[in-house]
């Protein structure tokens, strides 16, 4: 519970200010103004490019690198496999625009349980809040991805966060704590088994070696060899 702690310090600490009514009206015309912002983000954002609305701002990510592109796609093809054949939802990689209470965010992949894919339609345009993420880290995103984004998908109820590292070759998986994410180890090896979605397991080596993820997407789709 360290989030709502901090927070629940951080109003004491406006509420006994003898400026507080000049710092709350100060709050919300910045608030007002956001809010603003965020809907012209709404009518001026376009699919040709992956955008996102991050505490006022409006970012446009770059092009990713080979290496970033390879691990998102080997995971995102085995996730999405066996998502589908066990018919445990939905999974959506990068264009999915997720909306928070005060971001919008298009992580690298997103899976949705049956509970919230079920109200899904052909011209859904922002989704809510997600199950699981995994954000595939770059340089330009890796501040972000470990710090307001880590700290929103905590507190707003995203159960399971892996952060995929391409370049070391290591995935974090983090499990939701009340509203934080403990401290997760940078695994290189071994086996990730997810909670959020149930039966899945992977290599750590399977997203980012081709052979050892042919190899895992065959045990998924096929656990008993009979294929």
């Amino acid at each position: 519970m360290r989030n709502l702690r901090v927070m629940s310090s951080l109003v004491e600490q406006l509420y006994s200010s003898p400026t507080l009514p000049e710092e709350l009206e100060e709050l919300s015309r910045m608030l007002t103004e956001e809010r603003g912002r965020r809907l012209e983000f709404y009518a001026d954002i376009t699919p040709e490019h992956k955008w996102e609305f991050i505490n006022g701002q409006v970012i446009l990510h770059s092009p990713a690198l080979n290496r970033h592109l390879f691990a998102c796609k080997r995971l995102m093809r085995m996730l999405d496999s066996f998502v589908a054949t066990n018919r445990l939802g939905v999974v959506h990689t990068e264009k999915a625009m997720c909306s928070f209470p005060r971001n919008d965010y298009e992580p690298d992949i997103v899976f949705f349980g049956s509970a919230k894919a079920g109200v899904f339609g052909p011209d859904t345009l922002r989704f809510p809040v997600p199950d699981f993420i995994v954000e595939i880290l770059s340089p330009s995103t890796e501040e972000r991805d470990r710090g307001i984004k880590m700290r929103d998908y905590a507190f707003h109820g995203v159960g399971e966060y892996w952060i995929v590292d391409p370049e070391a070759e290591t995935v974090e998986q983090h499990f939701l704590a009340g509203d934080t994410y403990p401290a997760a180890p940078r695994r290189s090896d071994g086996a990730l088994m997810s909670k959020a979605v149930a039966g899945f397991e992977i290599p750590v080596r399977a997203i980012f070696d081709e052979a050892e993820n042919l190899r895992a997407l065959k045990n998924l789709l096929d656990p008993l060899g009979n294929l």
